[in-house]
């Protein structure tokens, strides 16, 4: 039992450069890798974040552009539909202004032809009077001389 603990505790003094050699190492390794990594690794995890953050709120904010663009181009149009509108209720009262013009014109070539033919028909009328009453005159006189006569 004397020999494992001679051997176990040669062993133990062997093991304590290896034991320091490793804990330097450690100590090394944390100093110049780890603790430089770790803070780049924060840098880089802060700038990603950072440009997470800006590009959300470049999204964000293409987003209410084109939301105020799409609102601008609903107004425009609504604007030329009006727009539109008030030129067709224009050409609508312009055709009806002209429609209603041309039946007023009608009306009067109407009502001057109309009192045109009733002067017309009156002067026939009263010639035709005027020539049945002659030719009556003629028959009377044809007839009552060869009555009254006898001889023509």
């Amino acid at each position: 039992m004397q020999e494992i603990s001679q051997q176990l505790g040669t062993l133990l003094l062997s093991s304590v450069p290896t034991v320091l050699l490793f804990i330097l190492l450690v100590v090394a390794y944390q100093l110049l890798i780890q603790a430089p990594l770790t803070a780049m690794l924060k840098e880089r995890r802060a700038r990603t974040d950072g440009a997470v953050e800006d590009a959300q709120k470049a999204i964000a904010l293409a987003e209410a552009r084109a939301a105020e663009y799409a609102a601008k181009l609903r107004q425009a149009r609504a604007e030329v539909y009006k727009v539109r509108e008030q030129r067709v209720k224009q050409w609508t009262a312009a055709r009806d202004a002209a429609l209603d013009e041309a039946r007023k014109a009608a009306g009067v070539k109407v009502n001057e032809a109309k009192t045109t033919l009733e002067t017309e028909a009156e002067q026939a009328r009263k010639s035709i009077q005027f020539s049945a009453a002659e030719l009556a005159g003629q028959v009377v006189r044809a007839v009552l001389p060869a009555v009254a006569g006898g001889t023509r």
